[in-house]
């Protein structure tokens, strides 16, 4: 019990630092987000003198003809195929990276730590996408995402690739497996921990996103939620209230894709480091 003691105290004060750090802040949104105008512009981490969530909430889903569900689906649409494209391609890329030994993918390997350290540049990018007809669309954000997440990525799983022992790759082509079935039907499945990262921190990412979406998708019909909120914002400097109650709309999606991946998000950051 006297060695366990200090564990739990240790215990309690980091969920008590945790709670105060995030919980705070994020119960100070939901409050605001349920005042009044005149109540929200006071700050004050007290309950609503009058209570109207609905109000507030129904009033930013109707604004501009339903900007923010418009929003909503073009970021979701983003993310999603974004993200699939992502697992799929670095997969496949980390593995025969980590595998194959050659010239060749040394250089691959210098291109994505390249990719990593070198920003993107807005008016190439811009004028790449015009050359190819997909500027002001979704297909360029999407193209933009999985240009900068993908380095990341393929890096993540060339890692991970290292802890799965290669007798199971022999075992599997001793069985008759061919190139594509070995990796979707037995490495792939073993992939699921850094498949788990790679899905909450690329989603959240990309979902997140304001800077890519102002620069390469403008247009009232591809608005993004980040997008509604820089409008909400400019339009509604002092409704506080309004502007709180879009960020908790804007921030639901990524707080539950996080609490459904968070037991896989560490195993799948740190178990790259188990063999070289």
């Amino acid at each position: 019990m006297r060695i366990g003691r200090p564990k739990i105290i240790t215990e309690v004060i980091s969920v008590l630092f945790i709670l105060i750090m995030f919980g705070i802040p994020f119960l100070f949104v939901i409050l605001q987000s349920t005042k009044t105008r005149a109540d929200a512009i006071r700050m004050t981490l007290t309950l609503p003198e009058e209570f109207i969530a609905v109000e507030n909430y129904s009033h930013i889903i109707a604004l501009h003809d339903n900007m923010v569900i418009r929003g909503f689906l073009n970021s979701l649409y983003i993310t999603a195929l974004s993200v699939i494209i992502l697992v799929v391609f670095c997969s496949l890329a980390g593995f025969v990276l980590n595998r194959r030994k050659g010239k060749l993918t040394s250089v691959a390997n210098y291109l994505a730590l390249i990719g990593l350290m070198i920003p993107p540049a807005i008016m190439p990018t811009i004028w790449v996408l015009d050359f190819i007809g997909v500027y002001r669309s979704l297909y360029a954000m999407i193209l933009v995402q999985i240009a900068l997440q993908a380095p990341f990525s393929i890096m993540l799983y060339r890692a991970f690739s290292a802890s799965i022992p290669r007798e199971i790759d022999e075992a599997a082509v001793i069985d008759g497996c061919g190139p594509l079935r070995l990796f979707f039907n037995v490495m792939f499945p073993l992939l699921k921990p850094v498949t788990a990262t790679v899905v909450v921190l690329t989603a959240v990412h990309i979902y997140n996103d304001f800077a890519n979406a102002l620069y390469f998708l403008p247009g009232a019909q591809n608005v993004t939620v980040q997008i509604t909120m820089f409008n909400f914002f400019g339009r509604y400097a002092s409704s506080w209230n309004l502007l709180f109650a879009n960020v908790v709309l804007i921030s639901l999606p990524p707080l539950l894709l996080f609490i459904f991946f968070s037991r896989r998000i560490v195993s799948g950051m740190v178990a790259g480091s188990i063999k070289g």
